[in-house]
C-alpha cells in the first residue's frame, strides 16, 4: 500500500463519516471509529469511546430534520499505521423547531487515524469551530 493509497482511504473514511451523519446511519457512523476514540471540541467535555460518542450524536440529530456536511479534501500525513489530517467542514443543519430555520457551522476537523488489518479508523477527532450562523 502506498502513501497515496492510504491518503485516498483516509479521504474515503472522512466522506463515509459525513455521509453516515447526513443519512442518520449510526451503524455506518460507528464503523468510522476506533473503539477507544477520543472526541474533543464537540461540547463542553471530551468524550471517550465510540459507543458513547455515537449514542450522543444519535441524540443530537433528533433536533434536526436533516443535515448536510460538506468536506474539503483532507490534508493528511501518513506515518506507518498512524495518520493525521486537517479537514475543513461546512455543516448545514435544518432545525425541527416549530419556526424551522437553519444552523450553519464552519469548522476544521483535526483527526488522528489508526490502521489495523488494512482498515483506517478515527482514533481522535477534534472540532475547531471557525464560525456559526442561525437563521429563522
Amino acid at each position: 500500500m502506498t502513501a497515496t493509497d492510504d491518503r485516498q482511504r483516509i479521504q474515503d473514511l472522512m466522506l463515509a463519516y459525513a455521509a453516515a451523519v447526513d443519512d442518520n446511519d449510526m451503524t455506518a457512523y460507528r464503523n468510522c471509529f476506533a473503539d477507544d476514540v477520543e472526541i474533543v471540541g464537540f461540547g463542553e467535555s471530551t468524550v471517550h469511546g465510540a459507543d458513547k460518542w455515537v449514542a450522543s450524536v444519535k441524540d443530537q440529530l433528533e433536533a434536526f430534520s436533516g443535515t448536510q456536511h460538506l468536506l474539503s479534501p483532507p490534508l493528511a500525513t501518513v506515518t506507518g499505521d498512524r495518520a493525521s489530517a486537517r479537514t475543513d467542514v461546512q455543516a448545514l443543519h435544518f432545525l425541527k423547531t416549530p419556526a424551522g430555520g437553519t444552523f450553519t457551522l464552519w469548522a476544521t476537523y483535526l483527526t488522528d487515524f489508526v490502521q489495523t488489518q488494512d482498515t483506517w479508523t478515527i482514533a481522535r477527532h477534534e472540532l475547531v469551530v471557525r464560525g456559526t450562523q442561525q437563521l429563522p
